[in-house]
Formats: structure tokens, C-alpha cells, sequence
């Protein structure tokens, strides 16, 4: 990946969200057979392209992203343990649609119920997490809402862990977009259940229903769903080589379908589409003058890595600027805000982000503040 001449952050944003069609491919992007989608850059955060993505629509099986999400939760802040043993209650047992096949009498193992939600898309597995997780299912939805405000998933309710149908349970393709970004940024260490082909429990093997799986060699995950009013719905994550690209196709009226218009819209953003990591973490932009502190300078840049993503040959047209705050008064944390950094291409602006404070500067002494007050008065 290449470095532009100056760092800068990025949003859950088009990249083409101007009307200007010299920021575009070449080539338009294929028609989608689905009611809803959404292909979304991994690193950058860019919607490179969308349709209905913020319609409020009946998740299905997708719903145990969230599900899993929370499971990944427990696991990371130690509340539960792969290896240890969930009771099965009667309702989990008695789950409609697709199942595992646990027993009431059979204690499960976590990482068991894990593969069962992930590959063989079990309700009773999920139902068997979520109740081992908050006590019921109906905590455990509580628990799936808070997540999704914390997530930035504005336009999300969840009332099961499962998908079952409800007429208050529903989602948009952005806001599931969101969730499986932050599944692959979170929880690396899981992420890898995804890709999982199929899966044996009580001498029942059942395969991911990702057929994407077997038919493209860069695809990785996600997760399938499907209602007769939801239709036949996939998330997919691929990476080809240093981009990831993840797609949601919703609503569409067969598994062939499914598969079929998700492949073409990855095929797309990968053909059309390329990903710079622009800056690394920590790595300094500018240094800017700071006044009444204890120290003259600031180092600024952003606290995390950025990336940008870009219609193939618009690159070598980005140009960025700076433009800082000023005067700079102490005290200063690290993540404060201290300019903003412009990104235009052929003359038209694209982006306009917010420059970090790198460093902690802390207020000066008396004399210091009172000089730095006199310059002040000059300058």
C-alpha cells in the first residue's frame, strides 16, 4: 500500500457520495436481484456501493451476529469458557427452524454451541448462549440492544437471538455491515469460526450454508439467513490481498440468488475498487505550536491506522491539506482535536476529517503561561 502526503481518519462514508461522476468507475456497478444491499470496504469504512441500505428489513438468521458478538464478549471478559457446559432448557430444545440437535439432558460445551450458531445456524444453540449468557432469552435481547446503540446500529431492534420472525425485530443493511465489521475487528480470534465448512454434533453433520465458501477461495465468511418473509439474505467477507471487502445482499428469492448477487457485487469492488493504508498509527503529520504549556510543540496525527479507498486510477490525484487550530492552548490529551485535514481530488474536495493531538501537554507554570500570554498579545 502507498502513503499520501498526509493522514487522516475515515467514517462509515461513500466515498462517492458527491454527484460527480469523475469519482466513479468506469464502469457502473452491476444490478443487484435483492430488495436490499450494501458493499462496504473493511479498513476504510467506505460504502462503495448501496441500495436501500438504510430500509429497515427482517434480519433472520443474520440476527446471530449479534448473538455471537455478545458470545465473543463473554468469552474476551471472562464470564464464559470454551470449555465449560451450558445446560439445555426444554425451550431451547424445542427451537424452531434450523437446529443443532442438543438434547435437554445433555450439557453443552461452549465452543460446541459456538460452531452450531456459526456453521449449522442453530436456534437452539443460540437460545442455549443466550440463556447461559443473561439468564433468558429476553434478557439476552436487552443485552443485543444495547450493543447495537453502542455499535452505532441506529436503526436496529432485536427482540431473540435467533432471527425467528417478529414484527419488532428488524435491522438495516448498514446497520448489519457495521456488526460484521466490528465481529472481524473485535474478535480476530474468532472471526476464523466463520469459515468453517461444516460442522458434526450428535453424529448429525451439517454444512455452512455460505456456499461462497466452496466457490471463491478469498471469501472467508459470514453468515446466511433465511425467512419466507425475509427471503434468501448473505453477508460475506472476502480479502484480496491487503483489502477486505464485505458485502450484504438481502431479500433475495433463492439460495442461487443469494450466492450468485453477492459474488457479483464482491467481484466488483475488488475489480474497480483499491484500498491505501495511508499513514500507520501514531506517525506524526504535522508538529504544531502549542502556547501556554509545558511543551512549545505538539506532535499531531490520528490515534489509530487509516486507510482510504478509492475507483482504481484516482490515487495519484488525491492531494490532502492541514489546516490547524490556532492558537493552540495547553492542556491538551492525546485524541484532542487540533485541525482538520482536507482531501481533494482534481481540485474538488472529498473529505474533510479531524486531525488528533498525539501527545499530552499539560498546562505551564506561572511565568511560563504569562509569556507565552504576551506573545499571544503580539502575534
Amino acid at each position: 500500500m502507498k502513503s499520501l502526503l498526509l493522514f487522516f481518519s475515515l467514517s462509515l462514508a461513500s466515498v462517492a457520495h458527491a454527484a460527480d461522476s469523475s469519482l466513479l468507475p468506469p464502469v457502473p456497478a452491476p444490478d443487484i436481484a435483492a430488495r436490499a444491499y450494501l458493499l462496504l470496504d473493511f479498513q476504510s469504512g467506505q460504502v462503495l456501493q448501496a441500495q436501500k441500505s438504510d430500509e429497515r428489513i427482517e434480519p433472520a438468521s443474520l440476527t446471530k451476529l449479534m448473538t455471537a458478538y455478545l458470545t465473543f464478549t463473554a468469552l474476551k471478559q471472562g464470564r464464559l469458557k470454551l470449555d465449560q457446559t451450558l445446560p439445555v432448557s426444554e425451550k431451547a430444545w424445542r427451537a424452531e427452524g434450523s437446529r443443532m440437535f442438543i438434547q435437554p439432558n445433555t450439557p453443552v460445551r461452549v465452543d460446541d454451541l459456538m460452531k452450531g450458531m456459526i456453521v449449522q445456524s442453530g436456534n437452539d444453540a443460540c437460545i442455549t448462549l443466550a440463556e447461559g449468557i443473561a439468564g433468558s432469552e429476553e434478557a439476552f435481547a436487552v443485552l443485543m440492544n444495547r450493543e447495537a446503540k453502542r455499535l452505532g446500529m441506529g436503526n436496529t431492534q432485536f427482540v431473540n437471538s435467533t432471527g425467528l420472525p417478529h414484527a419488532q425485530h428488524y435491522t438495516t443493511a448498514n446497520d448489519l455491515a457495521k456488526l460484521a465489521a466490528a465481529i472481524i475487528r473485535d474478535f480476530p480470534e474468532y472471526y476464523g469460526l466463520y469459515s468453517i465448512k461444516e460442522f458434526t454434533y450428535n453424529k448429525i453433520t451439517q454444512p455452512n450454508r455460505n456456499r461462497l465458501l466452496w466457490q471463491d477461495p478469498y471469501v472467508d465468511g459470514m453468515k446466511t439467513g433465511h425467512t419466507e418473509s425475509a427471503g434468501f439474505c448473505l453477508i460475506t467477507s472476502a480479502k484480496r490481498g491487503e483489502m477486505r471487502l464485505i458485502s450484504v445482499v438481502l431479500g433475495t428469492a433463492s439460495d442461487n440468488a443469494r450466492t450468485a448477487e453477492s459474488q457479483k457485487l464482491l467481484n466488483y469492488g475488488f475489480q474497480f475498487y483499491e484500498s491505501y493504508r495511508l499513514y500507520q498509527k501514531g506517525q506524526a503529520v504535522a508538529t504544531l505550536p502549542v502556547y501556554k504549556g509545558s511543551e512549545n510543540l505538539l506532535k499531531a496525527g490520528f490515534t489509530h491506522d487509516v486507510f482510504l479507498t478509492l475507483p482504481k486510477g484516482h490515487y495519484a490525484h488525491a492531494k490532502a491539506t492541514l489546516t490547524s487550530r490556532q492558537p493552540l492552548l495547553a492542556p491538551l490529551t492525546v485524541g484532542q482535536a487540533v485541525g482538520t485535514v482536507t482531501v481533494n481530488i482534481e481540485g474538488k474536495p472529498v473529505l474533510s476529517l479531524t486531525l488528533q493531538a498525539l501527545d499530552e501537554v499539560k498546562v505551564a507554570g506561572i511565568f511560563g503561561r504569562a509569556w507565552d500570554s504576551l506573545r499571544l498579545l503580539f502575534k
